[in-house]
């Protein structure tokens, strides 16, 4: 497995894959890995000849009073996990790298991102957006995977590939819990043992939304107040949204008439967590 720190050497490296006929499978991350990231390492892995991981604490997302400096950092572990699944190239650019001085181009997508985590973090998704592209760039993939867990991130990043005819094909796959069903983050590890046990209020909030909608429940007022009171009951949990939307355009929904998304971002002391879980159709009874 190489390590790669200069956009010149990952695009020598790229030109060499593609020169050889192989398809390139990429997986961005911020590192502190976890399973969730390498279930989409192993999913590149079966589907693509060579992959590539980006690990890259992208400061152009972070607000000013956001997590940017504690950040989990622990390259030399990532790494090793990186190699353990099969990774091929890691790149790892330093900040300079990426914004070197002088730098003042950003990418900014409308509508998609001023709702939801958009509406809580301004500025986040225009740093999101804009250092994905630049990695499309210069990796230059055939197939790129992220997680179901960052759901708002993935419709953002579906629609800008599609909107900028970029040559890449987007993948999104199930969010991997732990057993007791939290949704795997590397914001996790900010969490005490007690906010821990807190935290499951997400996952159980979403299932009792699946629950109430199985039985037959239509309307999103009644699921978001289902979700909001049963995560208000946990003392340590302070809500930054509800939402039913529209999975494509993220608008909200009043009845559930298809699939929708139920998405919730909590703060857990001072940590703010996110998940969501998709209304099925087959879920749905008609």
């Amino acid at each position: 497995m190489k390590v790669v720190e200069t956009i010149a050497e990952m695009k020598r490296l790229r030109e060499e894959l593609r020169r050889a006929g192989l398809r390139i499978g990429f997986v961005p991350t911020m590192g502190a890995l976890h399973e969730g990231h390498l279930s989409l390492m192993r999913v590149a892995r079966r589907e693509t000849d060579r992959v590539v991981v980006s690990i890259f604490v992208n400061p152009t997302q972070f607000g000013p009073r956001e997590d940017f400096s504690k950040y989990p950092r622990q390259l030399a572990d990532d790494c090793r996990m990186c190699e353990g699944v099969g990774v091929d190239v890691v790149f790892a650019p330093p900040v300079k790298e990426m914004y070197p001085e002088g730098y003042c181009t950003f990418v900014e997508q409308t509508r998609l991102t001023d709702v939801l985590c958009g509406a809580a973090r301004p500025g986040h998704f225009r740093g999101v957006t804009t250092v994905v592209t630049k990695l499309f760039n210069i990796v230059a993939p055939d197939v790129t995977y992220f997680g179901q867990k960052d759901f708002q991130q993935t419709v953002v990043i579906k629609r800008m590939a599609a909107d900028l005819d970029m040559d890449v094909k987007v993948v999104v796959l199930p969010t991997v819990r732990e057993p007791d069903g939290l949704a795997m983050s590397s914001r996790n590890k900010y969490l005490s043992p007690s906010e821990r046990k807190d935290a499951l209020c997400l996952y159980r909030a979403l299932q009792r939304a699946e629950a109430l909608v199985k039985a037959g429940e239509r309307k999103a007022s009644v699921l978001m107040a289902e979700v909001t009171n049963f995560i208000s009951a946990v003392p340590k949990a302070k809500i930054d949204y509800v939402a039913v939307a529209d999975p494509e355009s993220l608008a909200p929904v009043n009845e559930i008439g298809r699939e929708a998304v139920v998405a919730l971002a909590v703060r857990i002391g001072t940590t703010r967590l996110i998940d969501n879980a998709v209304l099925q159709p087959s879920t749905i009874n008609h």
